[in-house]
């Protein structure tokens, strides 16, 4: 398998290089800074030609192939730029279940940074269980009403737009009585209430609690029921490392930290050099499968789990190397904690697998 560059390719990692050189310094790469100036960053990119870069040019992408994204992570890892924001589970979700007229409405502001946006999934009583939401979404004429509470919502505080399920038919089955929505995030009935994190961050996640909000008929995406369908999407894409583009980080990370020791890595390190390498292979095949038209559904849990385990063999050995006295290094520790929870926990990732790819228990 040749890994090397395209000529087009090769212009495009210049180019890239090339901005990214301008853009030294301009953005904060953590913290509060980070989560308050994504916008920022988003609309930067985009407005230079490096945002969207595989999706439609109907809607603002480029219509590049897959390789250009991970161009692009790679490129922004060895810089030591902020990452790429993290839109394309979204795109992917109205791209695919969306009208016509909701995706040219919606898709161009989310892809060029101009509408922010927030995922309105998780709630207290419905993180790894989602079909068990309890968010309602009752009908008055051209219109629904939204009660319930959602919770992990990144970006709620600042974004324009949710994608929300809710429930909206309480006597089917529960897979079946969820519907998807587009909600103004602007309106009365919506109540913010920030998550500060162990790490120290306040910026990244909120709680959403709805009281009455409102969402026209027409903002419904995909019939009423098809709400399961989107998520199922939604998270699928979420789960992919290549989506992601966390990985070229780790790889970065664990660099910097063999450079701290003296040629003797401590055995965190070790298994996590191994890791890393593992999962950068495993990208490079799953990013080969799309090139070749292939996608994959339930594999995702797969992926997802990969990841789990390398970013927290790489928190150990960050923990390992720095202690609790570098706060860059303990914060990457405690942010991977956080990683066999987010996108879906591990053991319903691991029950995944089991059901819909081993076919246990059928």
């Amino acid at each position: 398998m040749d890994f090397r560059d395209s000529p087009e390719e090769a212009a495009f990692r210049d180019r890239l290089r090339g901005w990214l050189t301008e853009q030294a310094g301009a953005f904060p790469t953590s913290g509060d800074e980070y989560w308050a100036r994504q916008g920022d960053w988003h609309r930067a990119l985009h407005a230079a030609g490096f945002f969207g870069l595989s999706w439609p040019k109907a809607y603002g992408g480029h219509e590049l192939p897959p390789v250009y994204d991970v161009i692009l992570d790679e490129e922004l890892a060895r810089a030591g730029a902020p990452a790429r924001p993290s839109l394309g589970y979204l795109v992917q979700g109205l791209g695919r279940h969306g009208s016509e007229e909701l995706r040219r409405r919606f898709l161009p502001g989310m892809i060029d940074g101009t509408e922010r946006w927030c995922q309105g999934f998780s709630e207290p009583g419905a993180g790894s269980d989602l079909a068990s939401l309890t968010t309602s979404a009752t009908r008055d004429g051209d219109t629904y009403v939204l009660h319930g509470h959602k919770i992990w919502t990144s970006y709620s505080d600042v974004a324009d737009w949710c994608l929300l399920l809710a429930r909206t038919d309480p006597d089917a089955p529960r897979h079946k009585g969820i519907s998807a929505f587009i909600v103004a995030m602007d309106q009365p009935g919506i109540e913010q209430r920030p998550l500060k994190m162990m790490s120290g961050v306040t910026k990244e996640f909120g709680q959403v609690v709805l009281d009455g909000a409102t969402v026209p008929a027409d903002q419904m995406v995909g019939a009423p029921g098809e709400g399961w369908a989107l998520a199922m999407t939604v998270v699928g894409h979420e789960r992919e490392p290549s989506t992601l583009g966390f990985t070229a980080r780790y790889g970065k990370l664990v660099r910097e930290l063999l450079a701290r020791t003296d040629g003797t890595p401590p055995p965190e390190l070790s298994w996590a050099i191994v890791e890393t390498e593992m999962l950068r292979l495993h990208v490079r095949r799953r990013l080969s499968e799309q090139l070749d038209g292939v996608s994959h559904g339930p594999e995702g849990s797969l992926d997802k789990l990969l990841m789990t385990w390398t970013e927290q063999t790489v928190g150990h050995a960050a923990l390992a190397v720095g202690g609790t006295g570098d706060p860059d290094l303990l914060h990457a520790y405690l942010y991977s904690r956080a990683q066999s929870v987010m996108g879906g926990t591990s053991q319903i990732q691991k029950n995944i697998v089991a059901a819909r790819i081993l076919g246990l228990g059928a």
